[in-house]
């Protein structure tokens, strides 16, 4: 366990942050957060990281921006509780399901979803685009459920087991999904309901209910103070900018 918090750099409302959170939580490490949106970092976020992607991780050894790579490097530190299973085989399909979910969830769920219907809006200031939404809730995300309706039915210990990489992955771009207003059909992909629900019933995710949510509710310039009045573990310092980077 680390006896220093650790820091993460990045907004509640990221899947990839949120990834990171529970995976702490779920290994009990301390953290502070400083919730700024990638949009709003400053040269020294930048320079942490390069491509200009959230979460940043940093401790007293190393700085870290992929949150795959967050997350292996604490299951390299801190072994138990164990966020992969076991073996070669469990732990490869695992990570494939990590892999798909940042990729193939976060192009459909985060930039057909979330960011046309939330982001834009109040982020930008814009309107969605209504005719990319509907081919994404019409055609895609019907794909994207419909494989890991599949992917998640092979095995029952997996899907009811110790919540693991995979759940939580999965699990964290539905929130995204759920606050663009979208929910899974239990009647139609039973699985992906069972597996959704357990995960949102853990602690690392029922923790950062308040905070999702007061992030959605707030204006970008007013979040920090409002999360530290809500109780938020926020750190004392940003990244943040006033103005788009």
């Amino acid at each position: 366990m680390s006896t220093q918090p650790v820091t993460i750099i990045g907004s509640y409302l990221s899947p990839y942050v949120r990834k990171v959170l529970v995976c702490l939580d779920h290994k009990k490490i301390d953290y502070s957060i400083d919730p700024i949106v990638p949009f709003f970092g400053n040269d020294e976020f930048s320079r942490i990281s390069p491509v200009r992607r959230v979460p940043v991780f940093i401790d007293e050894s190393v700085t870290l921006s992929d949150s795959t790579v967050i997350c292996e490097y604490l299951e390299d530190r801190y072994s138990a509780p164990a966020l992969y299973p076991a073996t070669a085989q469990a732990k490869a399909r695992a990570r494939w399901l990590e892999e798909y979910a940042d990729t193939r969830m976060g192009e459909v769920f985060i930039w057909r979803l979330f960011n046309e219907l939330v982001i834009k809006r109040y982020v930008w200031g814009e309107r969605a685009d209504q005719a990319l939404v509907k081919k994404a809730l019409e055609s895609e995300v019907p794909q994207v459920l419909d494989y890991l309706e599949q992917e998640f039915s092979r095995e029952r210990p997996f899907l009811f087991g110790e919540l693991g990489i995979a759940h939580i992955t999965v699990a964290s771009f539905m929130r995204n999904a759920f606050f663009a207003g979208y929910s899974i059909n239990a009647a139609r992909w039973p699985v992906m309901h069972a597996v959704v629900t357990h995960a949102w019933e853990h602690p690392g995710f029922a923790r950062l209910r308040t905070f999702e949510e007061l992030s959605l509710q707030t204006p970008l310039a007013d979040q920090r103070e409002a999360l530290i009045a809500a109780g938020a573990p926020i750190s004392p310092c940003t990244l943040g900018t006033e103005l788009p980077f």
